[in-house]
């Protein structure tokens, strides 16, 4: 069985798309899913970049495409009220639920909850009455299955998005949603099918382009 680690920030609409159609991608293949929160603006600012909403015309045009991509794919997606937003209360309060606290993993279920928050319905993602609601509904389901809650707030759940966030700078992450696995990082929505041709051995990895493109001469750098 291969671990896949995917890290994600509820804010991304190519992260909310490639968490919908993960399933499908990794279907015949014997693999641990493990979902990471983490903060897309750290990534960002780590790596000198802009959002794709940070950049004027890029954002329209991501808009457009994500409504495209959803829809060739069946899958839902309802622009937010208000885009880009402030996503930490829901990542710290994703992490609340995290059972393994070196790990810093959302389940499934809490995953898919966070991501329908955002891209389902087309409210305020930021709307303190609906991430007041959105708590009550994850404390409950964490009562019912007897596993603990920690304050969204505290340090320890702070702690735990930090250091998701710090590992996936330390694995070269720049944006997400990134798939990593043996040590390989797939990035983007349209990166699944490439995912699914290394999972399934595809011969094209072992003929060196991976490698090779790392090395490729740098020809001129805007200053």
């Amino acid at each position: 069985m291969k671990d896949v680690q995917f890290f994600y920030d509820p804010i991304s609409p190519y992260a909310h798309l490639a968490f919908a159609a993960l399933p499908q991608a990794l279907m015949g293949h014997s693999v641990m899913v493990r979902y990471r929160p983490v903060l897309f603006a750290a990534l960002l600012k780590a790596n000198g970049q802009l959002g794709p909403a940070e950049i004027a015309a890029k954002r329209d045009w991501t808009y457009r495409q994500v409504q495209w991509l959803a829809h060739t794919h069946g899958i839902r997606l309802d622009l937010p009220a208000a885009h880009p937003f402030n996503p930490l209360p829901l990542l710290r309060l994703g992490l609340a639920t995290a059972v393994d606290e070196a790990s810093g993993e959302t389940s499934r279920y809490v995953t898919e909850r966070l991501f329908e928050h955002v891209w389902h319905g087309g409210a305020d993602a930021a709307d303190p009455a609906r991430i007041a609601a959105l708590q009550a509904h994850l404390q409950d389901h964490m009562a019912q299955r007897g596993r603990p809650w920690l304050a969204p707030d505290s340090d320890t759940v702070k702690q735990r998005l930090r250091a998701n966030t710090d590992e996936a700078l330390a694995l070269g992450l720049f944006g997400v949603p990134a798939m990593v696995v043996d040590g390989r990082v797939f990035w983007g929505f349209d990166a699944l099918p490439m995912l699914k041709a290394w999972l399934a051995g595809d011969a094209w990895f072992e003929g060196g382009a991976w490698e090779r493109a790392a090395s490729t001469a740098v020809g001129v750098q805007r200053r």
